[in-house]
């Protein structure tokens, strides 16, 4: 089930994504919420009326860097022996269709498309075996870094974590079970122009291991996101220029660069 949050008539919602074309999908909306107890409430509205907001509102949202060995040599970086983890604060959160507002601190944007598992139930310490149990689903992400404010300054706070930084979307697939999110197509062009292809086979640490690592030594809640590492071909983002995150069997995450202010 493809589950989006979405706001009309001045009212935000979850809704169950019908339909195949995507000029033709339609909302049927949920009574409840989808991290509790809920159904399908049979009113539906068309996609195409409603404003899509992030699929989720995280309490946190933990990223794992240098997930993909290629992208990590083509930043001259090692690759780390272990889940190499930071966070961005749920301020940096946006949604389909959303802008990217470029940071007035930075001069050298960039794109990181990823895999983002979302967390269906408070959770810690939680085994390998175990892992699928606390896994709600999957959604596109789009890491967006201040390349120069990474390389200059030694905490990624502000590299990863200005605001707008986060786009998440369009909407949370949860029929995706662990060995095939495991196993997808990661693909990300500009402007219609393909930048990034991967596949989340190529993960050096795989959903399991990150999922173990972090709940180790803090409690995730339901909505957390994480993110698991971006493929190699990140570039650079202009004020303009128009990016898409496409994840097989979930969807496309769209959003448009403008100058902040």
């Amino acid at each position: 089930m493809r589950i989006a949050r979405f706001s009309i008539d001045g009212n935000v919602a979850f809704g169950a994504v019908e339909g195949d074309k995507q000029d033709e999908l339609v909302l049927d909306i949920i009574k409840g919420i989808p991290f509790a107890d809920y159904e399908l409430s049979g009113t539906k509205v068309p996609l195409s009326k409603v404003r899509l907001l992030p699929p989720v509102l995280p309490n946190k949202v933990v990223a794992f860097g240098r997930n993909y060995a290629e992208h990590a040599r083509e930043l001259g970086n090692e690759v780390p022996d272990a889940p190499f983890a930071f966070f961005k604060p749920s301020t940096s959160v946006i949604g389909s269709g959303d802008e990217i507002q470029y940071p007035p601190f930075s001069e050298e944007l960039h794109h990181e498309a990823e895999l983002a598992v979302v967390i269906g139930r408070l959770c810690r310490e939680v085994p390998r075996e175990r892992v699928k149990d606390v896994i709600f689903g999957y959604t596109c992400a789009n890491d967006v870094t201040a390349r120069d404010v990474q390389k200059r300054e030694k905490q990624w706070a502000r590299a990863k974590g200005f605001d707008t930084s986060c786009p998440l979307g369009p909407w949370v697939e949860t029929g995706l079970d662990l060995d095939r999110a495991n196993d997808l197509t990661v693909q990300l062009t500009v402007n219609g122009e393909q930048r990034q292809l991967g596949r989340t086979s190529e993960m050096i640490h795989p959903i399991e291991d990150l999922v173990v690592n972090i709940s180790e030594a803090m409690t995730l809640l339901p909505g957390d996101v994480i993110l698991t590492g971006t493929p190699a071909g990140v570039g650079p983002l202009h004020v303009g220029d128009e990016v898409a995150v496409t994840i097989e069997g979930i969807g496309t995450l769209t959003n448009k660069v403008v100058k902040r202010g």
